[in-house]
């Protein structure tokens, strides 16, 4: 198994540690680097920086992508490690050289990590022996390896020992986890990540290429990830329970009056017009087909939570 031990500022870990959040966003202040040193699902250790030195905390790899700061903010909040925008901005443009400032490219590398936990400073783990000064993001390891081996044992030592709880929700897994989680983690495995709420918004926002699925409209700020079935009906934080709708669409389909069928035509309500007297911008999507699905199958709107929301909360 793959992992990464990544550098962590104190001031990030402390925030967060707090909030005891579901998800997080360890942002990268360049906002031009893509984050692939290991893929979905694995693990995400934070190393805390000079002079601390020791391994604090760990979560679970998402996803990476590179946002304006100000969508990471609306995404994400104080789950960003820092307890204001302001701060936040301060805090991103304080490492950019003059040339490279915010106001010159606004987007921020988001390194989403889900379930994170935060150890107390009695169970820090030692850096590893291997690890060099001149190591400015951080680097991966393998179990496969003794350093590796020892320090996610380390890590599985710290959850039986201590008093820290995971406790995930199986229906909320991964899709890719939940199949393979003894050949990729081992029997010893403790916890089952799950996507939280931002995770998702972040997944079906890029899975869409930033894209609204009923015409290709590219607006990001009006953009939104909706799930099909409702998370709060059971409904699972994972791609093929979303759709990437305009914000005034996201609302209406929600409430019912607007709803997919299964070759992805959209069906608009009567009742539109029948409660409103109104709805000419909505009906002249009636019978139109997404103009944006993703291209993988596995990916794409789940026929089970199209069928539900069809029968549950569409108001034909």
């Amino acid at each position: 198994m793959d992992f990464f031990i990544a550098n962590t500022d104190l001031h990030w870990f402390n925030q967060l540690k707090t909030l005891n959040p579901e998800d997080v966003n360890f942002w990268q202040p360049g906002g031009t680097m893509r984050f692939k040193a290991i893929p979905e699902g694995a693990p995400f250790l934070f190393k805390l920086k000079y002079p601390i030195k020791k391994i604090a905390g760990v979560g679970f790899f998402s996803s990476h992508s590179l946002l304006p700061i100000d969508f990471a903010w609306e995404v994400f909040h104080d789950r960003n490690g820092t307890p204001t925008y302001e701060e936040l901005y301060r805090r991103i443009d304080s490492y950019r050289s003059i040339s490279h400032k915010l106001r010159i490219n606004p987007n921020i590398g988001c390194i989403v990590i889900t379930n994170p936990t935060f150890f107390d400073e009695p169970d820090w783990i030692p850096t590893p022996l291997d690890w060099s000064k001149n190591i400015i993001q951080g680097k991966k390891y393998s179990t496969a390896i003794i350093i590796g081996n020892d320090i996610w044992n380390r890590v599985q030592q710290i959850f039986q020992s201590t008093s820290i709880k995971q406790t995930y929700d199986e229906s909320h897994t991964y899709p890719d986890l939940e199949q393979t989680e003894e050949k990729r983690y081992g029997k010893e495995i403790l916890v089952k990540p799950r996507m939280g709420q931002g995770a998702f918004r972040i997944k079906i926002t890029d899975t869409y290429n930033r894209k609204y699925a009923i015409s290709g409209e590219k607006t990001l700020p009006v953009l939104e990830a909706a799930h099909i079935r409702p998370f709060e009906k059971e409904g699972p934080n994972t791609v093929e329970n979303g759709l990437l709708l305009r914000s005034d669409i996201h609302k209406l389909f929600d409430k019912g009056y607007l709803t997919i069928n299964p070759d992805y035509r959209i069906e608009v309500s009567s009742r539109i017009k029948e409660q409103f007297e109104n709805g000419r911008d909505y009906y002249k999507f009636q019978g139109h087909k997404l103009v944006t699905i993703p291209q993988a199958p596995n990916q794409r709107p789940s026929l089970k939570y199209i069928n539900w929301h069809n029968e549950n909360v569409y108001q034909g």
